[in-house]
């Protein structure tokens, strides 16, 4: 899997050097051209500690090219799954497949999977090519390939100059991409990456979200992130799963899973989000009506009223920047929700406002308005009617009163 331009010939070393014995090279505009297909898949892959269960039963399976995350608070499971991917945990139960071949019981160096860590674990007495070099000496590829390989990869990763650098004298978002060119360098089939920007300052990691994203279109390699981050797995995600007590809570594209949350965990992690407890009044086909407590009427399209199994019970939700505020007296729009509150704080945050509405049934409701300039701004006190499209409002199933969103515990 060598990096060759077109036409060029294997290197003699090279030949026979992966199981596989197919490869990738660059085209003309530089970028990465998989060949081979990859992916990754748990088959109901469960992982306990003596009498704590930290993956139950996970079935998940990655496409060949993906940037796939894994999403949730500490203690979710999303940093053991990746280490039972890596080979450095066992599965007590399950299969793990790699590119569809059973990889459960190999041992790590025997996966075609790299891994970028919290500490980039660069070696600080080696320079920068040196260190990305290192798994190319290992595998006893010439000099001149290997030369041509880091270079390729300091260029990709945006480092081209600073082979002769040691590490110590490096930024930390330069570390960064040093971590990344060594685990890419080597063409893995798949690229974990266990929180790599959580070091970094809120300015550089969102600078590095998008270079990430960038070096991974380019490559054209599967990456599997884990991250407790939302708006990380939102900006550089292709697909996403938000996890929870060890399964996952919701899957799909970043705006699928955050227009249309599954339950009501996964409404409060991934975002911000409204929910207003409710009951099912009636069901047509067209709309579902749901009356919340002060007797107020909630329309809800109904694909986006989540399946209840045992009660009729609910909670009606809308994401804050979907809502408008109207003085008292104004005409509520045609297809609109609508309940009426008074405005307990008022924030100007730069790029718009945020306010704190208390509403009659005793529920506050957060609401985003952006800064467009010709608007009078509720204060503290006033009166208002909250509004939104009735096709942004959803419901999810309550969880148990018991049961605490926020954890603390281990991954």
């Amino acid at each position: 899997m060598a990096l060759r331009a077109e036409g060029e010939t294997a290197n003699p070393v090279e030949t026979g050097e992966r199981a596989s014995g197919k490869a990738s090279r660059p085209g003309r505009t530089g970028r990465i051209l998989a060949v081979e297909s990859a992916d990754v898949e748990f088959v109901g892959v469960t992982k306990e500690f003596h009498d704590l269960t930290a993956v139950d039963d996970l079935n998940l399976k990655v496409e060949a090219g993906e940037f796939f995350s894994l999403l949730g608070p500490s203690g979710c499971g999303k940093t053991t799954s990746l280490r039972m991917l890596g080979g450095f945990e066992e599965p007590t139960r399950g299969r793990i497949l790699l590119g569809g071949q059973d990889v459960t019981n190999l041992p790590p160096y025997r996966r075609d999977v790299n891994t970028v860590f919290q500490s980039y674990a660069l070696f600080p007495h080696l320079n920068v090519f040196e260190n990305v070099a290192f798994g190319l000496r290992r595998r006893r590829f010439d000099r001149a390939e290997i030369r041509r390989r880091v270079s390729q990869m300091l260029e990709i990763v945006d480092l081209p100059n600073y082979e002769k650098r040691l590490s110590t004298q490096l930024s930390g978002g330069q570390q960064q991409r040093v971590a990344l060119a060594r685990a890419l360098v080597n063409e893995p089939k798949v690229l974990l990456l266990d929180e790599p920007m959580s070091a970094l300052d809120a300015k550089l990691r969102r600078q590095m979200q998008i270079e990430l994203k960038r070096i991974q279109a380019q490559v054209g390699i599967t990456f599997l992130y884990v991250t407790h981050d939302q708006e990380e797995a939102m900006t550089m995600s292709n697909r996403l799963a938000v996890m929870w007590h060890g399964r996952i809570e919701g899957m799909g594209s970043p705006k699928d899973v955050y227009d249309n949350p599954t339950t009501e965990f996964v409404a409060s992690f991934l975002g911000a989000s409204n929910l207003l407890p409710g009951t099912i009044e009636s069901s047509a086909a067209d709309v579902v009506t749901i009356a919340v407590a002060g007797g107020a009427l909630m329309h809800v399209p109904p694909q986006r009223v989540s399946r209840l199994e045992t009660s009729s019970d609910v909670k009606v939700g809308v994401r804050p920047e979907k809502i408008g505020i109207l003085e008292l007296g104004n005409d509520v729009p045609a297809s609109h929700n609508a309940i009426g509150g008074r405005v307990v704080v008022s924030t100007f945050t730069g790029v718009g406002n945020q306010y704190i509405v208390e509403t009659a049934i005793g529920v506050n409701i957060t609401v985003y308005a952006q800064n467009i300039g010709h608007q009078s701004a509720p204060r503290s006190g006033d009166e208002v009617i909250l509004t939104w499209p009735i096709e942004h409002t959803f419901t999810v199933a309550p969880l148990p009163t018991s049961v605490e969103i926020n954890e603390t515990e281990g991954d």
